[in-house]
């Protein structure tokens, strides 16, 4: 049974979503249980799409993994989106899932970018080791890694620089769907203060010493994720930033890897 597991920060669980929907020849789906898949499964329900959440207790009692076979499985396993906060942490989280997932996988596929340039070498690091299935990360079609999860969404590393060009000028956020709502969990408000009104207060002088002014809408195309509008707006109203909007996004680096990886299973 050809398995291709996804490995992913939670923040790009949309595009997984539209990778998993627009692939009718996906016969199983199988998300890993943790604490970060609740809104992710909530959205599978909402597009009808049937899955199982097994624990990797039970995934490690799956069938012996045969490519003969003509069933096919995408296995989805959603990483906790504060750990960008470390990219170190990040690192050794993302190989030691990759090590766990292995001797159940044909192939997996990292939904992650560079991120702070510790995952530039993990297709060697793997290609090197004994594992026995391909182990891939996101690249755009000059076949550079992606920056980070922003990268991917604006369909790689030259355009996401021209538009770090076109906001140098002052500080600004980047905001897709998910981002919108999950940037209190990014930016883990509890630990700048267990007081919420203080850790705004706190975060927003933050803002005025690096400079912070704007956020800006990056366009997916993608309505998984509900009130992307209300979100920014909400956002920019409590920093007093101005609101930019860029219609760049698009799913075309994400069904790219995927469908290379899936040629290679």
């Amino acid at each position: 049974m050809p398995i291709m597991s996804i490995i992913s920060c939670k923040i790009m669980q949309d595009e997984i979503i539209w990778i998993l929907e627009s692939d009718s020849s996906i016969d199983e789906i199988i998300v890993v249980d943790n604490e970060n898949i609740r809104e992710f499964v909530e959205k599978l329900d909402k597009v009808n799409l049937q899955y199982k959440v097994l624990s990797l207790e039970d995934i490690s009692s799956l069938p012996e993994i045969k490519i003969e076979c003509k069933k096919y499985t995408v296995l989805v396993h959603l990483m906790e989106l504060g750990l960008h906060r470390s990219p170190k942490e990040l690192k050794i989280k993302v190989y030691e899932t990759i090590k766990t997932l292995t001797p159940f996988s044909s192939g997996i596929l990292l939904f992650y970018g560079l991120c702070g340039n510790v995952l530039g070498d993990v297709e060697k690091d793997f290609q090197r080791s004994s594992i026995s299935c391909p182990v891939r990360i996101l690249k755009d079609k000059d076949h550079r890694i992606v920056d980070d999860c922003i990268g991917a969404t604006v369909g790689g590393v030259k355009n996401y620089l021209r538009i770090l060009k076109s906001v140098s000028d002052a500080g600004t956020y980047l905001f897709t769907p998910m981002y919108s709502k999950g940037w209190k969990e990014l930016f883990d408000m509890n630990r700048l203060n267990k007081d919420p009104a203080k850790a705004l207060k706190l975060m927003k002088k933050t803002h005025e010493m690096i400079g912070y002014k704007r956020v800006a809408k990056i366009n997916t195309g993608l309505k998984y994720t509900e009130n992307f509008d209300a979100s920014i707006r909400e956002f920019a109203d409590l920093f007093g930033f101005e609101i930019l909007e860029f219609d760049d996004g698009n799913q075309e680096i994400f069904k790219d890897c995927y469908h290379e990886l899936k040629m290679e299973l």
